[in-house]
């Protein structure tokens, strides 16, 4: 019974991965963009979190917290990259600031093992992903016209 049981589970992983990829491909950039803004937002919660679950700082955390915050500093510089500073102006200006500003909260915060910084830096990233699905949502253009922006990698 088990090979079948684990052949469903395998079929199950790869139907879903294949699902994650398609859904990553047809999506528009306005979309990618709240995606990559999600599995920030999740890291640094789950970061967070184990920062609150263990208050003495515990060895046992160090390499799952390393790797959370790690990956919303990936995801951060990958917003980074993805600002077109030409057309976005001003904007643009301001996002790059702030998106350095809180890949330096969260490389002190990951230092310092401070959970203040570090939920800062996800209310932050949580008050920009409002903003950005009001303006995909309250955008004319459909989503078929809209470009995704190459490179951009929020599976791993």
């Amino acid at each position: 019974m088990l090979p079948t049981v684990w052949g469903r589970f395998v079929s199950y992983n790869q139907a879903l991965s294949a699902y994650r990829e398609t859904r990553v491909k047809t999506a528009s950039q306005g979309t990618l963009i709240i995606m990559l803004y999600d599995e920030a937002i999740k890291r640094l919660g789950a970061a967070a979190a184990l920062l609150n679950d263990n208050p003495d700082k515990s060895p046992t955390i160090i390499e799952p917290l390393n790797n959370n915050i790690l990956k919303a500093q990936e995801i951060i510089t990958e917003l980074m990259a993805s600002l077109d500073m030409e057309a976005g102006g001003e904007i643009s200006k301001n996002l790059l600031a702030l998106y350095t500003y809180f890949n330096q909260q969260l490389l002190e915060g990951n230092i310092e093992k401070n959970v203040e910084k570090i939920q800062f830096v996800r209310d932050m990233m949580d008050q920009l992903r409002s903003a950005w699905v009001e303006i995909v949502n309250n955008t004319a253009v459909p989503a078929s016209l809209q470009s995704a922006p190459a490179g951009i990698n929020i599976a791993g």
